[in-house]
């Protein structure tokens, strides 16, 4: 059997690989044998045995529904004013949109600078995460779906305003550079030259920011900013099991249900 040439180069991947993997495992207290413990198994064991019946009374399935839709709304409000804020920032932060550097090809010292600061703002709000938004919004706004709205909106604008201006930028960029040689504002070479070749990406990727903004938006319930998470978090603390059960299923099948749209859209765009 003829040995393998490069099994040096692996070994010595797999070796430092190990050696940087194995302090952080240290260091983040990874102990994956305390699941098998047979105090942690019979603690397991009572609270899944405690999701059996579902809950389904009448009364209870309502409040589950209005929770599903405010999760819905919150995420789908979110994201509408994230895309509000991230559109002018991506006009902005383009450089191929940029009417400066028409004739010399080069960027005015003026537009780099603004473009840099736009560029920071949007680092600083997606590294961010929007749950951390929603803990600072809930003391601020109180308690509800307010909080979680704009936890949305500050987060998914710096990742959308990010990601929109790569497409942007990776797209051909003949179009646009016509219509910006011929005296067009970047506006409309934003809607004539360079969108009608990137829509399909742009819109998949908002899709998909959507999906995300729905799974977050049940996340952030548990730091009281309303829909399912607060009603799940609520039933986790009384450990009804059973409540906890028939939101986990309404859970699954809202994001089954947001993957379908996405799908259906996709398919329609392609």
């Amino acid at each position: 059997m003829p040995r393998d040439p490069a099994w040096r180069g692996r070994l010595t991947i797999t070796a430092v690989a190990l050696l940087v993997l194995w302090p952080m495992l240290v260091q983040a207290e990874f102990k994956p044998w305390i699941l098998w413990d047979a105090q942690s198994l019979a603690a397991t064991w009572q609270f899944i045995a405690s999701f059996v019946p579902p809950a389904h009374s009448l009364e209870f399935l309502q409040l589950v529904a209005v929770s599903s839709w405010e999760t819905i709304a919150m995420a789908t409000a979110g994201m509408a004013l994230a895309m509000l804020g991230a559109i002018p920032l991506t006009l902005l932060v383009t450089e191929r949109l940029s009417i400066s550097r028409i004739g010399s090809g080069k960027v005015s010292p003026l537009a780099a600078a603004l473009r840099h600061a736009v560029r920071a703002l949007l680092v600083l709000l997606r590294s961010v995460p929007e749950l951390v938004w929603a803990l600072l919004l809930v003391r601020i706004v109180g308690l509800g779906p307010t909080a979680g709205v704009i936890a949305i909106a500050l987060t998914y604008c710096g990742m959308l305003g990010k990601v929109y201006a790569e497409i942007l930028e990776s797209s051909d960029a003949s179009a646009c550079n016509a219509l910006l040689h011929n005296g067009s504002g970047r506006l409309k070479a934003l809607l004539y030259g360079a969108l009608p070749e990137s829509a399909a990406e742009l819109v998949s990727y908002t899709i998909y920011r959507w999906e995300c903004a729905i799974r977050g938006s049940v996340v952030m319930g548990f730091v009281g900013a309303g829909g399912l998470g607060q009603r799940m978090d609520e039933s986790m603390k009384m450990m009804a099991g059973n409540e906890l059960a028939t939101m986990l299923m309404v859970f699954v099948l809202l994001v089954a249900g947001a993957d379908a749209v996405s799908a259906m859209l996709r398919r329609r765009l392609a």
